[in-house]
């Protein structure tokens, strides 16, 4: 296997960026990975400004893991989840992080301005308890099973 390539079969837990302000949707998104089978360990950021500082090591979170996949809410503090991309996507240093939208917006502006600023996927959060997990497994089926991410830095 190339050596920038992770290998699932030899590494640590899957570092999951959850960029979400709503406490119901953390715990609906971290039960749902709990009832997957993947080994992960989910981070939260309330707002956009720690969010960015999570990804890039910066202040209070210089001992934190790179996230191997994030997570994205579109409407949050301090930034909202189109600024946050935006700044992901432009930066050389992280640019190669998956981030996928999960926000409850459903409207094409939102969808076509987030795929405008390389999103890598636009999920819409489902209402139903039994479609988020389905959501999730879908994810992890994807992300952590059929494609292959970069190693974390």
């Amino acid at each position: 296997m190339a050596e920038n390539w992770i290998d699932r079969d030899d590494c640590d837990p899957i570092h999951i960026l959850l960029v979400e302000d709503n406490a119901g949707d953390v715990f609906l998104t971290k039960k749902a990975f709990e009832a997957g089978r993947i080994d992960h360990k989910i981070q939260v950021a309330p707002d956009g400004e720690s969010a960015l500082s999570i990804i890039r090591m910066q202040e209070d979170y210089t001992s934190n893991d790179v996230p191997d996949l994030i997570l994205l809410d579109m409407n949050l503090p301090r930034k909202n989840g189109k600024q946050i991309l935006a700044e992901i996507k432009n930066d050389a240093e992280i640019k190669h992080i998956p981030v996928l939208m999960l926000t409850s917006s459903s409207a094409k502006n939102d969808i076509c301005e987030s795929y405008d600023l390389h999103v890598n996927g636009y999920i819409v959060k489902p209402s139903e308890l039994s479609e988020f997990h389905r959501v999730v497994t879908a994810v992890e089926n994807f992300w952590f099973d059929i494609n292959t991410l970069p190693r974390r830095h």
